[in-house]
C-alpha cells in the first residue's frame, strides 16, 4: 500500500533522515519509534505531503505522491502531534468546515459528520466552543478531523501524548477499532502502548531505519536475552558454589527466601533453551529446583538495548530544524 525508497530529508548540513526505506501492508498497525530527533515526525509529515523530501519517493496504491499529490493526499487521514484545531469554532462546526475542505459531497456531509461525532463520542460537546474542551476531547476531534472521508490510512502522530489513563485507554480502543478497516501507522513514546496494538515495529535513531520487524520477531530477535528464574532448595553459598562452576560466564542475582532455598535470576542467551543444562547442574549437586520458568525481554527493554547498541551522536530537534530551514 505504501512504499517508501531511499528517503532523505536534509536541513542545512543535518541529515534528518538518511535514505530510509520500508513497505507498508494494508491493514496493519504500524507503530514507529526513536528517540527525540530521530526523524518519525519528518518521516510522517513526508508521508501525507506536508514537507517534501530532499530525495527518495513515496507511492502510495501505486500513486507517486509528488506526481498525484491530490489523489494521494485523499488517502491519508493525519492527526498531529498537535491538532489542527480551530478553537473559536464549536465542534460540529469544525467538522462541517473539515468535511468541506476534504470535498465529501454536499448531500451526504451532514449524515458524514454525525457519523464522525458518533464514532468519536463527541456526541456531548457537539455544540461546544474547541477553546472550551479538555485536552482528551480535544484530541477526540483532531481524530474525528482524521477520519472525514473515510481515508484508507491513518497517520497519528502521539495520539494519546498528555493524556490521562482512561483518555489513553477510551484512544487505544478508537485506533483499534478503526485498524479492522484501514491501515494504521502511529509514533508514540509509550512502548506499552506499541507493544499493545502494533503488528509491526519501525525504529528510527538519527535519521536511519534500524528495525523493520513484526512484534513478535524483534521480541524474540538476537536483540533480547532471556532471563531464567529458579527457586532452588539449598544454601546461598551451596548454590552460588553451582553457578560458579557450571555458570561462571552469566551474569545472575541470588536471594535468599525463608524456606531455606534461594531465588536465582540468570540471563542468559537467547539462541539455545538452557533450562535442561541448569536442571542437571542442579541435580548432581542434590540441589532440588522447586521452581523454574524463563521469560524474554518485553519491547521496553528490548527498545532501551537497541538504542544502547546504537553511537550516541549529539541528536537535532526536528521541529528546530524545520523551522531554520
Amino acid at each position: 500500500m505504501i512504499e517508501i525508497k531511499n528517503l532523505v530529508k536534509k536541513y542545512g548540513s543535518h541529515i534528518a533522515l538518511d535514505h530510509v526505506s520500508f513497505s507498508i501492508e494494508k491493514g496493519k498497525i504500524y507503530g514507529l519509534l526513536g528517540a527525540n530527533g530521530a526523524g518519525k515526525s519528518t518521516t510522517m509529515n513526508i508521508i501525507t505531503g506536508y514537507i517534501g523530501a530532499t530525495s527518495g519517493s513515496v507511492e502510495i496504491d501505486g500513486l507517486d505522491s509528488l506526481a498525484h499529490p491530490e489523489e494521494v493526499k485523499k488517502k491519508i487521514g493525519y492527526l498531529p502531534e498537535i491538532p489542527p484545531l480551530y478553537l473559536d469554532m464549536k465542534v460540529e462546526e469544525y467538522l462541517h468546515f473539515c468535511a468541506e475542505l476534504k470535498e465529501v459531497p454536499k448531500e451526504g456531509r451532514k449524515h458524514h459528520v454525525n457519523e464522525m461525532i458518533e464514532k468519536v463520542k463527541l456526541q456531548s460537546v457537539r455544540n461546544r466552543l474547541i477553546k472550551n474542551l479538555s485536552k482528551g476531547y480535544r484530541q477526540r476531534v483532531g481524530l474525528a478531523q482524521a477520519l472525514i472521508g473515510w481515508p484508507e490510512i491513518l497517520i497519528l502522530d502521539e495520539p494519546t501524548v498528555g493524556l490521562d489513563p482512561k483518555q489513553i485507554i477510551e484512544i487505544r480502543q478508537l485506533i483499534r477499532e478503526f485498524s479492522k478497516e484501514r491501515t494504521v501507522i502511529f509514533s508514540s513514546h509509550i512502548l506499552a502502548e506499541v507493544q499493545e496494538l502494533c503488528d509491526d515495529i519501525l525504529i528510527i535513531s538519527k535519521g536511519k531505519l534500524i528495525v523493520n520487524e513484526t512484534k513478535e520477531e524483534l521480541e524474540r530477535s538476537g536483540h533480547t536475552s532471556i532471563i531464567l528464574k529458579l527457586e532452588v532448595k539449598g544454601t546461598p553459598q551451596e548454590v552460588e558454589d553451582v553457578m560458579e562452576r557450571e555458570f561462571s560466564q552469566l551474569t545472575y542475582q541470588l536471594t535468599e527466601t525463608a524456606k531455606k532455598s534461594c531465588k536465582l535470576s540468570v540471563t542468559v542467551s537467547n539462541e539455545n533453551d538452557e533450562r535442561e543444562t541448569f536442571f542437571f547442574a542442579f541435580t548432581n549437586a542434590k540441589l532440588p529446583i522447586l521452581e523454574m520458568h524463563q521469560s524474554t525481554a518485553n519491547l521496553e527493554e528490548v527498545f532501551l538495548e537497541i538504542m544502547q547498541e546504537t553511537p550516541s551522536d549529539k541528536l537535532v530537534n526536528e521541529s528546530e530544524e524545520e523551522q531554520n530551514a
